[in-house]
């Protein structure tokens, strides 16, 4: 019986902080870099006026269209599909009901060897049947049930609860050794 895998989408294969440092500039017409300051999103190191704003950018269509993919990610899923693990995509998209079409889009272009019956929108995790899950949100791992991977981002930082892979390449070598 093939081993499954499922893997979260932004963070883990898309990159969405140079959308909101973007989408920030185009706003307020400042440069910003997101502050490399552990343990908070985005959103939590800018200033308490112009957070709702910047909050908003999640509900916003387009946001997730286009994001950056994360370097390996693609050659690494493949890889992992064609060695015997089934892969599926769980991606939290309940709480940003505007991304759905643009992540669906998204994972179709960038990712057309899945499956679209293996992409689950889904708002918690612990309804994934899977034997990993790599996410980066320690609050899906800990719902989850199998064996949790926690993919390195800056609003992780503080948490050492679950087995940390920094990038593909280490996805790769936990997997395939």
């Amino acid at each position: 019986m093939k081993k499954r895998i499922a893997i979260d989408m932004d963070e883990v294969m898309a990159e969405p902080v140079s959308r909101f440092e973007e989408w920030y500039y185009r706003d307020f017409g400042e440069r910003i870099s997101y502050p490399r300051v552990a343990s908070k999103l985005f959103p939590d190191t800018i200033s308490e006026e112009r957070r709702k704003i910047v909050q908003q950018y999640l509900h916003t269509k387009g946001f997730f269209a286009d994001l950056p993919i994360i370097e390996g990610s693609q050659e690494v899923v493949k890889e992992l599909m064609d060695n015997g693990f089934e892969i599926f995509i769980a991606t939290a998209a309940m709480q940003f009901r505007a991304s759905f079409e643009d992540k669906y889009d998204w994972l179709a272009q960038h990712f057309p060897f899945i499956p679209w019956q293996n992409i689950v929108f889904c708002g918690n995790k612990s309804i994934i049947h899977a034997d990993y899950l790599i996410d980066d949100s320690p609050y899906q791992l800990r719902a989850f049930s199998g064996t949790g991977l926690l993919f390195d981002a800056h609003h992780n930082q503080r948490e050492n609860g679950f087995m940390r892979v920094h990038n593909w390449q280490e996805v790769r070598a936990y997997f395939l050794g």
